[in-house]
């Protein structure tokens, strides 16, 4: 004979559990979703970055001018352009630049470089075209909130 009382309690244990799961799975979306944006808020322009670069290291430094951005075309001509990305170069091998940091700004991300035997050194690519340019820095101005950094740090054994 069942009893009156032998389900007692499994409601609420469902509801529970059902609970539990909504609270877990929410905040797995939410942690899933912040670091989702962290990673992929510059990846249009670390895309535009890399193919600039991949065009200096191919040496079709005519395409590696289109990518410049044409507003600075007039004080930045493709001769100067040649001097600094150019064969003879001051950065005439790209497969040593390196990023230091990478921080959106506002309009664009400003890429901080590093490059053996010279200054380091900002690149700006403008997020509605993706076109390139020297920042005035090479970092953005003001504070930085170092999430991503710290993150990348704890899992690559390296710290700043």
């Amino acid at each position: 004979m069942a009893g009156y009382l032998d389900n007692y309690g499994v409601t609420d244990q469902k509801r529970e559990r059902r609970n539990r799961l909504l609270i877990i799975s929410g905040l797995a979306a939410l942690i899933l979703g912040t670091v989702g944006f962290f990673y992929f808020r510059t990846w249009s322009e670390e895309r535009a970055l890399s193919h600039f670069l991949a065009e200096l290291q191919a040496k079709n430094y005519q395409n590696a001018y289109k990518l410049w951005t044409q507003e600075t075309a007039k004080y930045y001509g493709p001769e100067k352009f040649l001097q600094d990305w150019g064969a003879d170069g001051v950065y005439k091998n790209p497969g040593q630049l390196k990023i230091q940091d990478i921080d959106s700004c506002g309009e664009g991300v400003v890429f901080h470089m590093l490059y053996p035997g010279s200054e380091d050194f900002g690149l700006w690519v403008e997020k509605k075209d993706n076109s390139i340019s020297f920042a005035g820095w090479a970092r953005c101005p003001g504070k930085h909130l170092q999430i991503w950094e710290f993150v990348k740090s704890r899992f690559s054994g390296g710290s700043k």
